[in-house]
């Protein structure tokens, strides 16, 4: 097998534990924010359109708390808060209405992606 067959692989294997991850985190967040770089799953999210930039584009700026990240190549996905700036296409989708959001501990959280939660004390 040759080094980029290994490569393709291992791209493979990323690829398909973060489809897993997606899908096991999906229903723990009130929103689904599309962008032309990124997707999030958050659950508080505020929306600023600012004027037009330059070249005639509107521009947001999306804050977004308790989020989960697309990205296979973090070493986490989930951050407690992002900053998101962008003059394109933004799809935001509410998948419940507030006071909807599940309880949700880490302990349950680490469970449902199937990773051990970390202990970092002694």
């Amino acid at each position: 097998m040759s080094h980029l067959d290994d490569l393709d692989e291992y791209e493979a294997e990323l690829e398909l534990a973060l489809k897993r991850e997606y899908q096991a985190v999906f229903s723990l967040f009130r929103y689904c924010v599309l962008t032309q770089d990124a997707t999030y799953l958050c659950n508080k999210l505020d929306v600023q359109q600012a004027v037009a930039t330059q070249q005639g584009l509107p521009f947001f700026q999306l804050d977004l708390e308790d989020v989960w990240v697309w990205d296979k190549n973090r070493p986490t996905r989930m951050i407690p808060r992002a900053k998101v700036f962008t003059s394109g296409d933004v799809t935001i989708e509410e998948l419940r209405g507030e006071g909807d959001e599940p309880a949700l501990t880490a302990e349950a959280l680490a469970e449902r992606i199937g990773e051990p939660l970390r202990d970092d004390e002694p």
